[in-house]
């Protein structure tokens, strides 16, 4: 009995002690005002998304990716059923609802889902690229084992794997996985002391048989138009070597190159980046802001007579990298648009042949890759939804440190949670289930390539009562178009475009003019 006393004085005692605390501090009304219980808001203010999550969120619903996208990915990621009974719980009327136009004669789905070949007249290693690809995310913000998982599956499924722009490392190479080794603007692994791009870093690495292509980051659809920056603390000494930075300081990302500040010196550093690689496939990652920018690329590659092998667009949806909110919801274009600007300015200028197009933003389903595939794209990359494939719960803790999974964290005992063994495996059956849906979608809609997909099988509802095809939405200009004369909607952008510029020739747009896609 003397026990229970003394525990409940005790007791008694840290809340009368927690009460004194909460009224003489300021930096909290409510617990001055609500003493000992306003620790209760708090608290459920802290478990609120898991909440939101778990109870309250519908099958279709919830945001960045509802409940049905995540249990397919985790239901192909583990090999079992995918189906979902009794009808789809969509709204099929409602505005921005969108479909596929299925052939009353569909194609038997091929053996092999097509491959798209990635390198230009210039390039002299080309490389055949899946319908689906792991989307650009670096060491440091997703753990070691999680690139190992992601490097792993890619090389037992055979599909390339993005570096992000936080170098090349060994966990990115231990397992074999064909590479896209993307640098951005802070040339993270390929730096001087400096932190200038280093053509002799660059050179050593990239001819690397595991690197298959280049890529130069311009920018991403999680903070378009700013860089990133690693606080001192995250910067321990294993990042610090492979980014060529110093250990314990501040790593900043620019938000702007040092190696170009023109359309033509871009196109020209895609150029060697191609030559310094030893031939390999050379491209650059933007999400687009204005159709004028894209515009004056296309001018500068006809003018400099080289053209990139490939070029990725991002969608403003965002993707891994934590951003300001402001940017995350009002910069940059989605996806769609960017995608169909980029293609039909590549089309309009007579350089879509040359040039391969991926798409990355909110990749997913088969549906998405098949979506893109009709707006313009020749493949995607998926960032999120390759997470979710080795673990990822989508708990949107990514920029904490605290990841519940062990996937985007640098906490060692977190990360060793993550067993690469069976997590790649997961990540080889996702993609392979997810490629097969895609195949089987295109010859649904009686195609077996992607260049045979039209923009008159997706279709957009503007209302409940009416819906149009994507064909019928959206001008879609004609090989050399801008070449030969700009049709009115683009007359205005083409003008501004400049190939020694990325500010605009004219300084006024005459109303109704300068319209994505």
């Amino acid at each position: 009995m003397a026990r229970w006393q003394q525990a409940t004085a005790l007791a008694a005692g840290s809340l009368v002690g927690l009460a004194v605390r909460d009224l003489v501090q300021r930096q909290h009304s409510v617990l001055r005002n609500y003493p000992v219980v306003g620790h209760l808001r708090y608290l459920l203010e802290d478990i609120r998304p898991e909440i939101q999550q778990y109870f309250i969120e519908r099958n279709w619903d919830g945001r960045p990716f509802d409940r049905d996208t995540r249990s397919v990915i985790y239901q192909r990621a583990k090999g079992t059923h995918g189906e979902q009974p009794f009808g789809t719980e969509r709204d099929v009327d409602r505005a921005g609802y969108e479909a596929l136009v299925h052939s009353t004669a569909p194609l038997e789905k091929p053996d092999r889902p097509p491959r798209v070949r990635v390198g230009g007249k210039d390039c002299g290693k080309p490389y055949d690229m899946s319908l689906l690809n792991v989307s650009a995310m670096s060491f440091g913000a997703l753990s070691a084992n999680a690139i190992r998982a992601l490097n792993k599956g890619a090389a037992m499924g055979g599909f390339a794997h993005d570096t992000g722009e936080g170098g090349l490392t060994p966990y990115h190479l231990e397992n074999g996985g064909d590479l896209v080794w993307e640098i951005g603007s802070g040339y993270f692994g390929t730096r001087t002391k400096d932190g200038d791009f280093d053509p002799d870093i660059f050179r050593d690495k990239s001819t690397d048989d595991r690197v298959k292509c280049v890529s130069l980051k311009l920018s991403q659809g999680a903070k378009p138009g700013i860089g990133g920056v690693l606080p001192a603390a995250k910067v321990t000494a294993e990042i610090a070597q492979f980014r060529g930075v110093p250990e314990g300081q501040k790593c900043v990302s620019p938000a702007r190159h040092k190696v170009f500040s023109t359309p033509v010196e871009l196109i020209e550093f895609i150029a060697k980046m191609r030559e310094l690689s030893g031939g390999k496939p050379a491209g650059f990652k933007l999400c687009i802001g204005s159709r004028r920018d894209v515009l004056a690329i296309c001018k500068a590659i006809r003018q400099v007579g080289t053209a990139p092998d490939f070029i990725i667009v991002d969608g403003s949806e965002g993707g891994t990298g934590a951003a300001p909110l402001e940017y995350e919801d009002y910069v940059g274009m989605p996806l769609s648009h960017g995608l169909m600007t980029m293609h039909n300015a590549l089309v309009g200028t007579g350089l879509r042949d040359d040039i391969k197009l991926g798409a990355s933003g909110k990749i997913a389903g088969g549906a998405d890759i098949v979506k893109r595939l009709i707006q313009g794209a020749d493949y995607t990359n998926s960032a999120r939804a390759m997470m979710m494939a080795i673990g990822c719960i989508q708990a949107q803790q990514c920029h904490t440190g605290k990841c519940p999974v062990g996937v985007a964290t640098q906490n060692k005992r977190r990360a060793h949670a993550l067993d690469v063994p069976s997590k790649s495996e997961r990540v080889q059956r996702y993609h392979q289930a997810t490629v097969e849906q895609a195949a089987q979608l295109m010859a649904t809609l009686g195609a077996r390539e992607p260049h045979e997909l039209s923009p008159h099988m997706l279709r957009h509802n503007i209302s409940p009562g009416e819906s149009r095809s994507y064909a019928e939405l959206f001008t879609w200009l004609q090989p050399g178009e801008l070449l030969a004369a700009a049709p009115e909607t683009w007359a205005t952008d083409w003008e501004a475009a400049s190939a020694d510029s990325f500010s605009p020739q004219i300084s006024q747009y005459r109303a109704g003019e300068g319209r994505s896609a």
